[in-house]
Protein backbone atom coordinates (compact mmCIF):
# COMPACT_ATOMS: atom_id res chain seq x y z
CA UNK A 1 0.00 0.00 0.00
CA UNK A 2 1.21 3.53 -0.91
CA UNK A 3 1.14 6.15 2.26
CA UNK A 4 1.36 9.77 0.85
CA UNK A 5 2.73 12.18 4.36
CA UNK A 6 2.68 15.84 3.95
CA UNK A 7 5.16 17.78 6.10
CA UNK A 8 4.70 21.52 6.93
CA UNK A 9 7.13 23.88 5.79
CA UNK A 10 8.63 20.98 3.46
CA UNK A 11 7.69 21.19 -0.60
CA UNK A 12 7.76 17.23 -1.44
CA UNK A 13 5.43 14.81 0.18
CA UNK A 14 6.68 11.57 1.68
CA UNK A 15 5.81 8.38 -0.11
CA UNK A 16 6.46 5.41 1.74
CA UNK A 17 5.43 1.73 -0.10
CA UNK A 18 4.46 -0.44 3.16
CA UNK A 19 2.88 -4.01 3.56
CA UNK A 20 1.14 -2.87 6.61
CA UNK A 21 -2.66 -2.88 6.58
CA UNK A 22 -4.76 0.12 5.94
CA UNK A 23 -6.22 -0.29 9.55
CA UNK A 24 -2.70 -0.64 11.16
CA UNK A 25 -1.54 2.59 9.53
CA UNK A 26 -4.74 4.73 10.42
CA UNK A 27 -4.53 3.79 13.64
CA UNK A 28 -0.62 4.34 13.80
CA UNK A 29 -1.99 7.78 13.02
CA UNK A 30 -4.89 8.65 15.01
CA UNK A 31 -2.38 7.55 18.02
CA UNK A 32 0.44 10.03 17.08
CA UNK A 33 -2.31 12.39 16.59
CA UNK A 34 -3.57 11.42 19.29
CA UNK A 35 -0.34 12.80 21.33
CA UNK A 36 2.31 10.71 20.77
CA UNK A 37 5.32 12.69 20.07
CA UNK A 38 6.01 11.04 16.13
CA UNK A 39 4.12 9.06 13.57
CA UNK A 40 5.95 5.60 12.74
CA UNK A 41 5.72 3.45 9.94
CA UNK A 42 7.70 0.32 8.33
CA UNK A 43 8.01 0.18 4.83
CA UNK A 44 8.14 -2.92 2.07
CA UNK A 45 11.86 -2.75 2.93
CA UNK A 46 12.27 -2.93 6.61
CA UNK A 47 13.22 0.20 6.90
CA UNK A 48 11.11 2.81 9.66
CA UNK A 49 9.84 6.07 8.64
CA UNK A 50 9.60 8.33 11.58
CA UNK A 51 7.49 11.84 11.05
CA UNK A 52 7.26 14.12 14.17
CA UNK A 53 3.77 14.63 15.43
CA UNK A 54 3.81 18.47 14.87
CA UNK A 55 5.06 18.83 11.38
CA UNK A 56 2.30 16.61 9.75
CA UNK A 57 0.26 18.25 7.68
CA UNK A 58 -1.89 15.26 6.17
CA UNK A 59 -1.64 11.40 5.73
CA UNK A 60 -3.23 9.70 2.72
CA UNK A 61 -3.62 6.16 3.12
CA UNK A 62 -3.96 4.62 -0.52
CA UNK A 63 -5.90 1.67 -1.46
CA UNK A 64 -3.95 -2.01 -0.84
CA UNK A 65 -3.30 -3.09 -3.91
CA UNK A 66 -3.09 -6.93 -5.09
CA UNK A 67 -0.47 -8.48 -6.91
CA UNK A 68 -0.79 -8.72 -10.50
CA UNK A 69 -0.47 -11.72 -12.88
CA UNK A 70 0.46 -12.15 -15.72
CA UNK A 71 0.46 -10.31 -18.98
CA UNK A 72 -2.62 -8.15 -20.00
CA UNK A 73 -4.44 -5.65 -22.00
CA UNK A 74 -6.56 -2.71 -20.88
Amino acid sequence: MEITIGVQNVAREILVESDQSADEVSAAVVAALAGKPALELVDSKGRRVIVPTPTIGYVEIGAEAKARVGFGTI
